[in-house]
């Protein structure tokens, strides 16, 4: 344990010194747990050690296409992260990610984590984010100019083909996918914001979308934060998931509000005539 104590100090200390960029996430590249992982591999991977991890597999595991090296994965950074605790260190990040999720393609990649699944949960996500400025813009423009609402949501959908087509067939770089996220955020948060705020004497209920969009915002800090999960379940975008349950119902009740003051403005215009 002693050995593995300095092993772990001496690969702390050459990660600060490493220069230039470097890939996946800090914990995947410690040759404590690569070391670890190939062990299990050669143990419980082949021949009659593959043959009892299969006998002992649950039902549910098996059907997510659970594999043995996966459980070797699992093993190992729990081992990791073992060793960095003893020794007083930060926990670091694995596989990219430790979460919990309640969207039904978040559930599905972390249910069984592959490229196929990884890529839908961010680019649904992606397309989550666009339609709520789509929904921005329908309701501060389109409903006055449809045209204009029609070509933004045309240049939205131009624009997700794009973002999917360059990380699907260029490269997936987190990075560049976050920073897309965040600006389209920031911009989804000052359009409803300044429709809110030029609206707000007129229409009193636009408090509630006033607050689910600071609210949104603050919590996609979450996003960005890195942290070891509390309990080893609730990590930051987990916590995030959780935290946007009550956010959604304000934000329908202010739909809700929203609705109903159009329906009746419709009716008295149609009164009118």
């Amino acid at each position: 344990m002693a050995a593995k104590g300095a092993a772990l100090l001496l690969l702390l200390l050459g990660a600060a010194a490493a220069p230039g960029p470097v890939r996946g996430s800090q914990g995947d590249r410690e040759p404590v747990y690569r070391d670890c992982l190939a062990q299990c591999e050669r143990r419980n991977c082949s021949g009659a050690g593959l043959r009892h991890f299969r006998s002992r597999q649950p039902l549910y595991m098996s059907l997510t296409g659970w594999t043995c090296r996966d459980d070797c994965k699992y093993e190992c950074m729990w081992l990791t992260v073992g060793l960095y605790v003893q020794e007083g260190y930060r926990v670091p990040q694995f596989h990219g990610k430790v979460s919990l999720n309640a969207w039904f393609w978040s559930t599905v990649f972390h249910t069984r984590d592959t490229d196929v699944t990884e890529k839908m949960d961010y680019f649904c996500a992606s397309t989550v984010i666009l339609h709520s400025i789509y929904l921005c813009c329908v309701r501060t423009l389109g409903l006055k100019r449809p045209a204009f609402a029609n070509a933004f949501g045309s240049f939205l959908i131009l624009f997700l083909a794009c973002h999917v087509s360059y990380l699907t067939l260029v490269r997936f770089d987190y990075g560049y996918n976050m920073a897309a996220n965040v600006a389209i955020g920031l911009l989804n948060l000052f359009w409803w914001l300044g429709w809110c705020v030029r609206n707000q004497q007129r229409l009193p209920y636009v408090w509630k979308c006033m607050v689910v969009v600071l609210l949104l915002q603050g919590l996609a800090l979450l996003e960005l934060l890195d942290f070891p999960p509390f309990f080893w379940i609730f990590d930051a975008h987990a916590i995030w998931h959780i935290s946007t349950i009550p956010v959604n119902v304000l934000f329908y009740s202010f739909l809700r509000d929203d609705s109903l003051y159009l329906l009746k403005a419709n009716s008295d215009i149609l009164k009118i005539d």
